[in-house]
């Protein structure tokens, strides 16, 4: 959460995003083709492809949608779409944030450039009571500021470390579309999600 004293519109942060953002993605609801056939998921749309597969991460106690799974060619890609401000981004504050948690739980978090800007390589402890404790996990951390949304994602599995894996997974996170809607939001609140009209959609699409 941010600082009262110190809210996010007051900050000059720059926004992070690849130069071609607004034609080669992710893009806005405004910058997308309106006939292409997307899963409408609230605060994104997924493009359909062949061998995707998607799953809602539901929050147990309030039922509520927090975050979009989708699986692809060895790899899974978790997003998450947040509100922002208009002329400002988050990634560069959110990125330490992670980086800081991730060293916190005993991992190590790397920066370097990636295809979408700054992004971060961590490798994650799992935890004591999985069925590989005392094992690490790599994933890739990204992050790009839109018009007045961020939108983050998790990889894991073969697209964190394999770069032909890594370029599906990165094209696949490009064709996101952000629905940011007109509704005012506090900088960071997660866009809302939901199930897509037809439910049959959050298994193979």
């Amino acid at each position: 959460m941010s600082d009262p004293q110190t809210p996010f519109e007051d900050i000059d942060q720059e926004k992070s995003a690849p130069a071609d953002r607004d034609s080669a993605g992710p893009l806005d609801e405004t910058e997308a083709n309106p006939v292409r056939p997307y899963i409408d998921l609230g605060g994104v749309k997924i493009l359909p492809r062949e061998g995707l597969q998607l799953r809602l991460e539901v929050e147990e106690s309030t039922k509520r949608v927090v975050a979009v799974g989708l699986d692809f060619a060895g790899t899974s890609l978790q997003v998450q779409p947040f509100a922002a401000p208009r002329s400002s981004g988050l990634w560069h504050e959110i990125r330490a944030q992670i980086a800081d948690q991730i060293q916190k739980q005993g991992g190590t978090a790397t920066e370097r450039d990636g295809v979408f800007g700054p992004e971060l390589v961590a490798e994650i402890p799992l935890a004591a009571g999985s069925a590989e404790a005392g094992t690490t996990r790599i994933a890739r951390f990204v992050g790009v500021d839109g018009p007045r949304w961020f939108l983050r994602g998790v990889i894991a599995g073969e697209g964190a470390v394999n770069p032909e894996a890594a370029e599906a997974v990165e094209d696949l996170f490009r064709s996101i579309v952000v629905v940011r809607g007109g509704t005012p939001m506090p900088p960071r609140d997660l866009i809302p999600l939901h199930m897509p009209a037809d439910a049959a959609d959050t298994t193979d699409v």
